[in-house]
């Protein structure tokens, strides 16, 4: 039995076979973020009915989202996660906050909160929102969002809630994960929009 062979059956691992194993080492993880400023100028805030919206704190985000890690479709019915590429926050944080900056900028600064509003703001109108789908192909060319959300008055004996659909599809502007997040990002301005505009 040689020096190598007694090494390795003691446990111990010479330092040159240590290398082998460990193989290359892993790349540094990158982190991105909805970035606070929208993708794109929006209009002027709208002359509206002065209704002061306020928007349920937590807008419902499918489960497969509820992760540190980027992802994206693959095939007919699975995901594919992007290892070292992190959100710096959690979607389910950052996508209701977004949105009610979004719409405060849409609507008027004071007339849009995220519950509980603070002690003072008289609420007229409350706002949920269910995201089904924010994914981007596997290809990734475009991202699709899919919401619905209601709108509803807050006195008593009020009209029925009105109900809102959205199937929005934002192009990316190429494969990279920075553009993926920026695509996420897009998706959430053009939400605020749809709901905004009625």
């Amino acid at each position: 039995m040689n020096r190598r062979t007694v090494l390795v059956t003691m446990g111990v691992v010479p330092a040159a076979m240590a290398v082998g194993c460990a193989g290359t080492p892993a790349p540094p993880t990158r982190w991105y973020e909805l970035r606070a400023a929208p993708p794109e100028p929006g209009p002027a805030p709208r002359p509206g009915d002065g209704a002061v919206w306020e928007v349920s704190g937590q807008v419902r985000l499918p489960g497969a989202l509820d992760r540190d890690t980027l992802v994206v479709s693959s095939g007919a019915a699975s995901l594919m996660p992007l290892p070292g590429h992190r959100w710096a926050e959690p979607l389910r944080e950052s996508v209701p906050r977004r949105l009610v900056a979004d719409l405060a900028l849409l609507r008027g600064e004071r007339l849009v909160w995220r519950a509980p509003s603070p002690a003072g703001v008289n609420v007229t109108r409350q706002l949920r929102v269910e995201i089904d789908a924010l994914l981007a192909d596997s290809a990734r060319q475009s991202l699709r969002l899919q919401a619905r959300w209601s709108l509803t008055d807050v006195q008593a004996g009020a009209t029925p809630p009105v109900l809102g659909q959205a199937d929005i599809d934002v192009p990316l502007a190429d494969a990279s994960p920075d553009a993926l997040a920026a695509g996420h990002r897009m998706a959430v301005w053009r939400l605020a929009q749809r709901i905004a505009g009625g």
